[in-house]
């Protein structure tokens, strides 16, 4: 007896339970739909739109803003303390390899050039004295010392010679100059200093008559060459987003770019950052600037490509007015992105369903005066 009354009692929970769920379902179903007649439609001039068969989604837009890799800046710096009298770029100029920037005068310089001048004279009569000696020692006139004392001399002083070219290859003075100047050509007045690669003056510091130290920033100048974007994530779309072998592509921008991997922090905003290396497309990028990129998905997904103004949203949410019976049912759907006059969306739709495209504000407030936004 104990056991058949616990069987009927979990019998009629059940039945119980079942009814409240279909009653729950049923509410439910009534709140969102609300009645709308036909006299009322054509008053309305309410428009329908037959919905086809769902798309593929290959993707979906984020922002995403262009950064400059660490290892594509360098620093122009006054390689000796010196007068800046011109100025050939300005801040945010695109240069080219080797163009010139700004021209700084020094008495350094000057100094630099006269003792490559003053080594270079006395290594070529290092030489020659060298070379005379050989010649006399071949002779039988001199003895062989004085042939390695004069070669010990003229190694030194190519020593000397060669750190002297040294060092205003390090100031910036190009190989010609030096060899001009080696060769006793006219000592130049000021140092031209040029872009190592080309690039974008990102930051320009010196200024026309000023009087920089030496080592002191004068540029920076940015190898644009090589980018990447960091793209903005919502959280919740993480997990969707295929990395392994995928190409991020621009929207607003033809760029290409290939996912390098998640930042470990999540923003205030709840999104995390996908760092990806600009492959294609660099050279139509500025650093510091947004915009819009499309970032496949890792596995297939569909959705509904609806008008615009057919969304409507209520209480952060958005939804599709589809045609019923007795008048219209609120679809709460997802926005996925947009494209155009179109709205991609997912939501319990189906191919063939009629929904409505105009005169959204009176349907809504029809909707929301049967209690629908609960």
């Amino acid at each position: 007896m104990p056991n058949f009354f616990t069987r009927r009692t979990q019998l009629r929970l059940a039945c119980g339970l079942f009814a409240m769920t279909a009653f729950a379902a049923h509410s439910a179903q009534r709140a969102s739909e609300f009645a709308v007649t036909s006299a009322q439609l054509q008053a309305l001039g309410v428009q329908l739109q037959k919905l086809g068969k769902p798309a593929p989604i290959n993707g979906l837009s984020f922002p995403a803003r262009v950064i400059l890799p660490p290892s594509q800046e360098y620093v122009l710096s006054a390689p000796f303390a010196g007068l800046v009298d011109q100025l050939l770029v300005a801040q945010n100029d695109t240069v080219k390899a080797g163009q010139p920037l700004l021209r700084l005068v020094s008495p350094e310089f000057g100094e630099l050039q006269l003792k490559l001048s003053e080594t270079a004279s006395k290594a070529r009569l290092s030489q020659k004295t060298a070379q005379r000696e050989r010649s006399l020692f071949a002779e039988g006139i001199v003895p062989e010392r004085r042939v390695l004392e004069a070669e010990s001399a003229a190694a030194e002083d190519m020593a000397r010679q060669r750190q002297a070219e040294s060092a205003l290859r390090l100031a910036g003075l190009d190989t010609a100059s030096i060899r001009r100047v080696a060769e006793g050509g006219a000592l130049q007045d000021a140092l031209v200093l040029h872009a190592r690669t080309p690039g974008v003056v990102t930051k320009l510091e010196a200024k026309l008559g000023q009087r920089a130290q030496a080592a002191e920033s004068l540029a920076h100048i940015a190898d644009t060459r090589k980018l990447w974007i960091d793209v903005q994530i919502p959280v919740d779309q993480q997990s969707r987003v295929a990395i392994k072998d995928a190409q991020i592509t621009g929207i607003d921008r033809e760029l290409v770019a290939t996912p390098m991997g998640f930042s470990a922090t999540v923003s205030d905003s709840q999104t995390v950052m996908l760092r990806a290396r600009v492959t294609s497309g660099a050279q139509l990028l500025r650093v510091d600037e947004f915009v819009q990129v499309r970032v496949p998905f890792a596995n297939k997904e569909e959705a509904w490509a609806v008008p615009v103004p057919a969304v409507v949203r209520q209480d952060d949410k958005a939804y599709v007015f589809t045609r019923s019976a007795k008048g219209f049912v609120a679809v709460p759907v997802t926005v996925l992105d947009s494209a155009g006059q179109s709205i991609r969306v997912k939501g319990a739709l189906s191919a063939g369903q009629e929904i409505a495209v105009t005169s959204m504000i009176a349907l809504k407030a029809a909707w929301l005066g049967k209690g629908g936004s609960e």
